[in-house]
């Protein structure tokens, strides 16, 4: 049988897949996908790798990285038997030949295995939770165990400390019912639980979570292991190119839709933790308000269920367990990033698409006279099809606008903040907004010339003081409109922190079963997203991995911690193109200097950033602490401890007193007319936001001495 081939048609490029003698004699799945794989990247990626022993070394951390993020299986001996195959990966992989895919998997079953048997062995016995011992928790700051006794060592604290949590959870609820008084709600008497009998169900619920981990472990098949080892692949190239087995790209195509349904969160695997990457505006969480980006979710249960633990779960398996029904209840237990724990309970529901939308609030400060505008931008959303009657993004920050200036504001926010970003047109349009004409952004393939994207349109809607402000979740789309309004020098770019994300690079979907019209029993194959283009700015300098220095910098819970584009494995450089010819905005010239130091005593003084400045220092702290005690008492201390900490910084979501906010008259009215209870209620939860935001009202303070820089 023959490979027939398709051509595979993307805006930029066209490629022809390999035929039939470039399968050589292979018709399996894996061949297939492999070929397929490195083709497709070979002739599409922005940046293709030779595949040499550099491309070999990559591959290898990347998979070893992705089958045991923990360092829980591996034994450095196995890792040192693995390395006699790492410089023949490259010659492997364009064999279409898995001999090294084989031998890993072969090891890490095998350990696992063992590991299955070990944590029955070790939780068969009551702990001593009064020795003065610690745990190693830290993975990222250990390499793999040296010996049999230390690997085994290291799985009999980490046991005993996961007991250790669950029985001081259940101490505290005890404790706490017992001052409450021990009577439940339908008049019988709870039970009291000695020490003994705490400490044996503590045990139970970390053997069943483990129970269930190496269930799920054992269902994986072949094809599973090898959908790893092809991610692993792509993911040498750089962090966002990756294999979709078909499963996957339907989670993705979900993920991206406008409608959602579950709790409303998106969800990333890291090194076997399942991470909160975005709360979707207008959802559950979103409503609920105690999910954040950066939460870990330990556990999750249904309603007053047993929780079940979805640390090291498939990322698949945990999403089944997080989503379910409208109008039922899920209980997450999270792990902030400060290490505190907490149990979240969200009753699950379809996300309210409207609050995807810009919407927009009017800002005044009590004793000062004149009125502010607001526009929140959650996504820089389009039309999924042009031809279809869709919301653009631009169109209706256009509006919030013109309903702003109704209310006689005479400065204007934009919040780009958590804005992963969306549509590139969208971003064009929407700068055009506040400057007559020129250059927007460059694009590039790998082979052509920068094409410019313009705003060819004179027009202006808004011309007076403008901020823009951001944090380090703020990429893509996000990106490249704070670079041109910093560019054009039009606005001040305010950050929540020291940069933007730093994502300037554009993917694109390969659906594989398009690539080949046989071997349909094999089908579906999946799909592969790869990095075709790079952004650039109308300066020359991309956005990638630096992202946006803003302007002013303020400080940031995240600050001393690394997120963003430069902490993802092989991300692509940092580079630089011709710069294009513009107009700077003459008319918004200001004292850019004063202006800054203007900002930077306000917030010297300011008691909420000095707390801010103050708690990130500490979640420093705890993310870099590597010994945690196993002893009851010393445990119960630190966690009080942590506790009255966290007290000190409760004025950092307590309402700025002299801010008052307020929707637009037109938003008012249509909420009027409307009169729906959700809708009030996700509108008293905007507002309230707003009014307990000091970077906000560090904004509305900027806005003042620009207008004061240019009387």
């Amino acid at each position: 049988m023959k490979i027939k081939v398709l051509k595979l048609m993307l805006p930029f490029l066209l490629i022809t897949l390999a035929g039939a003698a470039y399968f050589s004699e292979k018709t399996d799945r894996d061949a297939i996908l492999i070929r397929l794989l490195m083709e497709g990247i070979n002739q599409i990626h922005y940046q293709p790798l030779e595949l040499d022993n550099n491309f070999a070394e990559k591959v290898f951390d990347v998979y070893m990285k992705q089958l045991d993020p923990r360092k829980r299986f591996f034994l450095q001996s196995d890792i040192d038997q693995l390395m006699k195959n790492k410089l023949y990966v490259d010659e492997e992989i364009s064999q279409a030949d898995f001999e090294f895919f084989e031998k890993t998997t072969k090891i890490l079953l095998e350990r696992q295995e063992e590991a299955e048997c070990l944590y029955k062995e070790i939780l068969a016995d009551p702990f001593d939770f009064s020795k003065d011992e610690s745990a190693k928790m830290n993975f990222e700051k250990r390499g793999y165990a040296q010996s049999e006794e230390e690997w085994r060592e290291r799985w009999r604290t980490s046991l005993k400390y996961q007991t250790l949590t669950r029985l001081v959870d259940m101490i505290e609820e005890q404790e706490k019912m017992e001052e409450e008084g021990n009577e439940a709600k339908d008049g019988e008497k709870k039970e009291i639980k000695t020490f003994e009998q705490m400490e044996k169900e503590a045990r139970e619920r970390v053997g069943k979570s483990y129970a269930n981990m190496f269930s799920t472990i054992g269902k994986l098949d072949r094809e599973d292991h090898v959908d790893t080892y092809l991610n692993s692949i792509s993911h040498a190239f750089d962090p966002h190119t990756g294999y979709f087995p078909p499963a996957d790209k339907e989670n993705f195509d979900i993920a991206i839709s406008g409608r959602l349904e579950g709790i409303g969160a998106r969800l990333m695997d890291r090194d076997g933790f399942i991470t909160v990457t975005e709360i979707v505006p207008g959802s559950a969480s979103w409503r609920q308000g105690e999910l954040k980006e950066e939460d870990v979710i330990l556990k999750v249960a249904q309603g007053e269920q047993t929780p079940i633990d979805v640390v090291d779960m498939k990322l698949d398996d945990a999403v089944k367990l997080i989503r379910g029904p409208k109008d039922s209840e899920v209980r997450l237990t999270v792990k902030k990033p400060d290490n505190t724990t907490k149990v979240i309970p969200i009753i699950r529901d379809v996300v309210e698409i409207e609050e995807s939308y810009a919407k927009s609030a009017v800002l005044e400060k009590e004793g000062e006279e004149g009125k502010l505008g607001y526009i929140r931008l959650p996504k820089f959303y389009a039309p999924f099809n042009k031809k279809e009657e869709g919301r653009s993004c631009a169109t209706d920050v256009k509006k919030e606008i013109d309903n702003l200036s109704k209310e006689g504001v005479d400065g204007l926010i934009i919040d780009l903040r958590n804005n992963g970003g969306g549509s590139l047109s969208e971003v064009v349009d929407m700068a055009g907004l506040f400057i007559k004409e020129g250059p927007i952004v460059q694009v590039k393939g790998k082979r052509s010339r920068p094409d410019v994207l313009w705003d060819r349109d004179p027009s202006v809607t808004y011309d007076g003081p403008l901020v823009i402000l951001v944090n380090g979740f703020s990429a893509s789309a996000s990106e490249i409109l704070a670079a041109a309004i910093q560019d054009y020098k039009r606005g001040i770019i305010i950050g929540s922190g020291e940069a933007t994300f730093g994502k300037g690079t554009v993917q694109r979907f390969i659906d594989l079963d398009r690539a080949i019209n046989d071997y349909n029993e094999l089908k579906p194959l999946g799909s592969v997203k790869l990095t075709i283009q790079k952004f650039y700015r109308i300066n020359g300098g991309t956005n990638q991995l630096k992202g946006v220095i803003p302007d002013i910098a303020l400080p940031d819970i995240f600050r001393y911690i690394e997120t963003g584009e430069k902490q993802q494995d092989y991300a692509m450089e940092w580079d630089e193109i011709n710069p294009l010819t513009y107009k700077i905005c003459d008319d918004c010239l200001v004292d850019r200097k004063a202006i800054v130091e203007q900002s930077q005593g306000r917030v010297a003084n300011s008691e909420i950033f000095s707390l801010v400045e103050a708690n990130a220092k500490r979640m420093k702290k705890q993310r870099e602490k590597v010994d945690y005690t196993l002893c009851i008492d010393s445990f119960r201390a630190e966690l009080k401890q942590l506790e009255e900490e966290n007290k000190k910084y409760d004025a950092v979501e307590e309402a700025i007193e002299d801010l008052k906010v307020s929707l637009t008259k037109e938003a008012n009215e249509v909420l009027q007319k409307e009169n729906v209870k959700e809708d009030k209620e996700s509108s008293d939860k905007f507002l309230e936001g707003l009014a307990k935001d000091a970077y906000i009202y560090e904004a509305m303070a900027v806005l003042k001495d620009i207008k004061a820089s240019k009387n």
